[in-house]
């Protein structure tokens, strides 16, 4: 059996190493490192993947959240909405522009925010909601469009877990995740479904006045060199990483499948055991069937629910398993990100799932029996 990691990063460079290297050479050729072709061609390919009329392509994904929220005119003092149960990327550039986040709890089963609890954080304050369609599934972007159109709300999707997921709304259409609210965004993190080989990120909107500020934010507030139209900063993907994605782009969806088909293995492996909860489907789904969309499993969460987590994190790691705990402290009990106004009861399900989620490998590369170790493995293990 092959070594188990978490990533497999070397093992889906090798199926495209040919391709890669061919384009990355051609870019140290051409010694156009910065806004040479292969980022505008990468810009153009995304679009039509997306259907999106503007994508603009960014250093990484905290600086899309950040760019975003600049463009969007967010002033001091204004509110932002967001999940309790993620990464700190999301909360810390509202907290970078003097912003006032606002954290609410998720729902247990998707692990996406709670529409309940983002009616009961809206206040006069309150501009705009950031949902994050986290581990690979959209949030429920139907009622979050709802509430934002009755407050009149920006929406900022965080989609560096799930580019590539389709949103299904109630009449049967389909939209991309990130392309749904107001202004989408996302990273290309190595270990992302969709990763370069660097840091990089891109913004999506189908508003023309505002890609067009954006597109001057990412680069010094610049549309003509030496010429500072607005306040921006200096956030762009280099030539070298829109290399590797021009490459990978086009073999999304099948990463895609390859993870939904490996999260089916998953579940069927661990079916009806009382002491484990696999991922549930949020948009209408019960299970992960064979034409699914809607998640592309970023990460593969079980909840384990008689109290062994701990011991199963170290089980696993002790028998040449990799796995993570995402995430081990939520934001609200965050040094950074404390704040009077919270109160425990307000993050119920965000404290359990701290207590009891546990993230397993999960890639591309994954094969039948690396995922039939990891089964047997927790099984006789919970099971004792």
């Amino acid at each position: 059996m092959k070594k188990i990691q978490m990533v497999d990063l070397q093992g889906q460079y090798a199926k495209i190493q040919a391709q890669v290297d061919s384009r990355i050479s051609e870019v140290l050729k051409s010694a156009a490192y910065i806004n040479g072709p292969e980022v505008h061609e990468f810009q153009k390919n995304l679009e039509e993947y997306l259907n999106v009329k503007h994508v603009i392509p960014c250093a990484n994904g905290t600086d899309a959240l950040q760019i975003a929220m600049m463009g969007l005119g967010l002033q001091p003092g204004d509110e932002v909405i967001t999940a309790d149960f993620t990464f700190a990327a999301t909360v810390e550039v509202i907290a970078l522009l003097h912003l006032t986040p606002v954290l609410v709890d998720v729902e247990k089963d998707s692990f996406n925010m709670s529409i309940a609890a983002l009616k009961k954080a809206i206040t006069p304050k309150t501009k705009a909601i950031v949902p994050v369609h986290l581990f690979g599934q959209c949030a429920n972007m139907e009622a979050v469009l709802e509430v934002a159109k009755e407050y009149n709300l920006f929406v900022i999707e965080d989609t560096a877990q799930a580019i590539g997921a389709n949103y299904t709304f109630k009449n049967g259409t389909k939209k991309k995740a990130g392309t749904i609210g107001n202004i989408g965004t996302t990273s290309f993190f190595p270990s992302k479904n969709l990763g370069c080989y660097g840091d990089g990120g891109a913004i999506f909107t189908d508003d023309d006045a505002l890609a067009h500020t954006l597109r001057g934010m990412v680069n010094h507030g610049m549309y003509k060199r030496y010429y500072h139209d607005v306040v921006g900063v200096n956030s762009r993907l280099d030539s070298i990483q829109a290399a590797v994605l021009n490459v990978k782009l086009p073999l999304l969806d099948t990463y895609c499948d390859a993870r939904r088909a490996a999260a089916r293995y998953y579940n069927n492996g661990f079916k009806n055991n009382p002491n484990i909860t696999t991922p549930k489907m949020g948009n209408g789904c019960e299970f992960i069937c064979e034409n699914c969309d809607c998640h592309v499993f970023h990460q593969y969460t079980l909840q384990i629910t008689n109290g062994k987590r701990n011991e199963l994190h170290q089980h696993l790691l002790d028998n040449g398993i990799p796995n993570a705990i995402y995430y081990p402290v939520p934001l609200h009990s965050q040094k950074a990100y404390t704040d009077p106004r919270y109160k425990e009861a307000h993050f119920k399900v965000t404290n359990e799932l701290i207590d009891t989620v546990i993230s397993l490998p999960m890639h591309t590369e994954l094969d039948n029996e690396q995922q039939d170790f990891i089964i047997s493995t927790i099984l006789n293990f919970i099971n004792k």
